[in-house]
């Protein structure tokens, strides 16, 4: 089995040497392009495809595949990081109103609709789309009231419509247009006639809608969905690190765990492949290395010092802390450590171009400390080329051990001329100074095997033995494990355990407290319980990129360690759209649970309390925001009561005394932060009439719904049961609440 995909050396036939034979992939392209992209091997001329390779440098002419799917993985990720995950394209759906009916056809249940040249902006629609239909006119502008139709033809103004999915014909009715404008809510009442006879009877205007009026939104669902051609957290979910210790440090099976499998029996085929080929964080570096680090030369150390292990130890240290309840992984992890760095470096500067600087949120300390680390993963390709992915990174360190399984290795035969340039371009360090090949950190890049002018290295199953150089030859002065490397293994693998062991009870003993005295963050709509919440949470940025309006920020130190850069909702910047659940959608690990819309939207993060100390209208003050925001978010969970009312002494209440003021109702309210958003935005910021905005979200308290599995929905009808079952004999009713667990 030979699995060679780098470019040889082009060198001329010799006759005592069997000629390579030429890959299908390459005979297919000599007889589909022209001759003078190809070489002679007779002449030695390169013919315009090498001639391109060798310009783009060394590496792409010595390994043009690896190269190809290295580009096209990191392009791929930057897609989905930076259009996918990103939520400014959605729109909402859109409407036009002002469509007088002209012509009714009942046989083919269509109608003729003519534009009111004073209506305004008319939709973009085209033959075969689907609309729905609303009558506008007076007592007919209730949203149930939107038929489905078809458009049939379009023109400048006019529309022919034609009524969707009906299949008879529906009878002329009996009501000329004069009874129609004086009998229309009687026939709006007649449930038992089709949508399409009810919109005969009016004259007009009718609005034209691209989707439902009546249905939930869901722009931003959908445009996810839509853009999501491969899962935008493929990159997170296929590094095994994030996902062998989250299933450890939670104590349960997480998803991504399969993906994770799937990858490292990959691996066992392309022994360290993950690191070679797919790594967007690699690449970075070598994009890096290529800019900065090959000019920056003064920090250079050898390739053979205590440093050349650390990946093991750092790893270690990771699983030893994920057994003591302690996440570690986010902050070393490849996939993890590119995409928060990412999230706040570039994103806020899409944002902020796209939308507008004023959109960008504040920074704290937890941003700081993950750009430090950003840079200081791409700053030790000053040290050697891609230091972090040969000696740091634990990422590495599992595939590194995946080798041991290989089914694949890079051979060397007997015609190696010991020139050295294997050893100059590998970009693992990979290759002893006999030229043999350390097979645990060997990424099967092939770049080898590009340069090496006898064409003596190939890539086979790893029992082949046949024609091999023979080893220690140019003497390689590696030995068997002796005193020194036994005691630097025994100080490596003592600091790996005690540095993780020191990690998970430090941060337990300074991190979150689970007290109900303690924080407790607003977190995203389907968190799994607090405690579950901070072992699985990978600390990634995901669902910040892909947050609109940036309700959801990483926290601080306010919990500690513990929870660092984790997800929060920030109410005062604003507040979660109702048609969004991208941040379950794009979550690696299931922190945030992955919640069908209408499930969402039923998920209570918080509970609205309203301080009744500096609510404007409990104070005479006319203000409605926070009732308005929630009634266009359709929850409807606040509406205004009546409040200081004086009575007589018949307990009469006295005209003129009292006024309306805000009330909740806790049933509805799912801590959306909408109100708050609104509150804050206009009386404290905009007006300056309030320090703090006078209803905010809070969570904790039975105030959220943190399950670990099981519906929404179900858990909202249980509740309103229970609230139905009288709590004592004298039929008093008390609210109860299910446990968060």
């Amino acid at each position: 089995m030979r699995a060679d995909w780098f470019l040889p050396v082009l060198r001329s036939p010799k006759p005592d040497v069997p000629e390579r034979r030429v890959s299908l992939l390459a005979r297919t392209a000599r007889r589909i392009l022209p001759a003078a992209f190809f070489s002679n091997r007779a002449t030695k001329q390169r013919g315009l495809f090498r001639r391109f390779l060798r310009r783009l440098g060394p590496v792409w002419l010595a390994a043009p595949c690896r190269r190809i799917v290295q580009t096209s993985c990191f392009v791929t990720f930057l897609w989905l990081f930076f259009v996918a995950c990103w939520p400014y394209s959605a729109t909402p759906t859109r409407s036009s109103a002002g469509w007088i009916p002209a012509e009714f056809d009942f046989e083919n249940s269509s109608v003729l609709l003519v534009a009111d040249v004073t209506a305004g902006v008319r939709l973009p629609l085209k033959s075969g789309q689907e609309v729905f239909v609303r009558d506008d006119s007076a007592g007919l502008n209730r949203a149930s009231d939107a038929a489905p139709f078809k458009v049939v033809s379009v023109d400048a103004s006019e529309i022919k419509l034609e009524l969707a999915g009906e299949t008879s014909n529906i009878e002329h009715p009996t009501l000329n247009i004069e009874e129609t404008t004086s009998n229309a809510e009687t026939s709006m009442l007649d449930v038992e006639r089709s949508m399409f006879e009810v919109l005969s009877l009016s004259p007009g205007p009718w609005s034209i809608h691209e989707a439902d009026p009546a249905a939930w939104p869901a722009h931003y669902a959908d445009n996810l969905a839509r853009k999501e051609t491969v899962a935008a957290e493929l990159f997170l979910v296929i590094d095994p690190l994030v996902s062998l210790s989250t299933g450890i440090a939670s104590r349960s099976w997480v998803w991504s765990l399969g993906c994770a499998g799937i990858i490292l029996a990959a691996c066992v085929l392309v022994p360290r492949g993950f690191c070679g080929y797919l790594c967007p964080l690699g690449t970075l570096i070598d994009l890096f290395d290529w800019a900065i680090g090959k000019r920056v030369t003064r920090f250079r150390v050898s390739g053979d010092g205590w440093w050349v292990h650390i990946k093991y130890y750092l790893l270690l240290g990771i699983i030893v802390a994920a057994f003591g309840g302690v996440l570690l992984s986010g902050f070393f992890s490849a996939i993890p450590v590119i995409t928060r760095g990412l999230l706040f470096t570039l994103s806020p500067l899409q944002t902020g171009a796209a939308i507008g600087w004023h959109q960008m949120p504040p920074m704290n300390v937890g941003h700081v400390l993950s750009i430090v680390l950003f840079f200081s993963v791409l700053s030790l390709g000053l040290l050697r080329p891609r230091f972090w992915c040969k000696y740091v990174c634990p990422s590495g360190a599992v595939f590194s051990l995946g080798n041991l399984f290989r089914a694949t290795e890079r051979k060397v035969e007997s015609s190696c001329i010991n020139c050295n340039k294997c050893i100059e371009i590998c970009p693992f360090d990979a290759i002893k100074p006999d030229f043999t090949t350390r097979t645990t950190d060997c990424t099967f890049c092939q770049s080898c095997g590009g340069v090496c002018p006898t064409h003596a290295i190939k890539f086979v199953d790893r029992w082949e033995v046949s024609g091999l150089k023979i080893e220690n030859d140019p003497p390689t002065n590696e030995t068997a494990l002796g005193r020194r490397g036994f005691l630097s293994a025994s100080v490596g693998t003592a600091s790996g355990v005690l540095g993780g062991l020191f990690a998970a009870t430090g941060t337990k003993s300074f991190g979150a407290n689970l007290d109900e005295d303690g924080l407790r963050p607003v977190r995203p709509p389907g968190s799994v319980p607090e405690a579950e919440f901070l072992q699985i949470c990978i600390r990634c940025g995901e669902c910040f990129q892909s947050c609109p309006s940036d309700v959801l920020q990483p926290l601080g130190f306010q919990q500690g360690l513990e929870g660092l850069w984790t997800p929060h909702v920030v109410a005062d910047w604003a507040g979660c759209a109702s048609s969004c659940n991208a941040c379950g959608q794009v979550c690696p690990t299931g922190a945030i649970r992955a919640l069908p819309l209408d499930e969402k939207r039923r998920a209570r993060m918080g509970l609205a309390i309203i301080n009744e100390s500096t609510c404007l209208p409990f104070h005479g003050e006319a203000c409605q925001l926070c009732v308005d925001e929630c009634t266009a978010a359709g929850y409807d969970a606040l509406e205004f009561v009546a409040v200081g009312t004086e009575v007589d002494e018949l307990g009469q209440p006295i005209e003129g005394t009292g006024q309306l003021a805000p009330l909740l109702i806790p049933d509805k309210c799912v801590g959306c932060g909408l109100c708050q958003t609104r509150c804050h935005g206009i009386n404290v910021a905009a007006k300056g009439l309030l320090e703090r905005s006078a209803i905010i979200i809070e969570a904790g308290n039975d105030h959220e719904d943190r399950l670990m599995n099981g519906s929404y929905i179900e858990r909202r009808e249980s509740e309103a049961k229970s609230r139905e079952t009288p709590a004592t004999s004298t039929g008093t009713y008390l609210p109860t609440f299910l446990d968060n667990r």
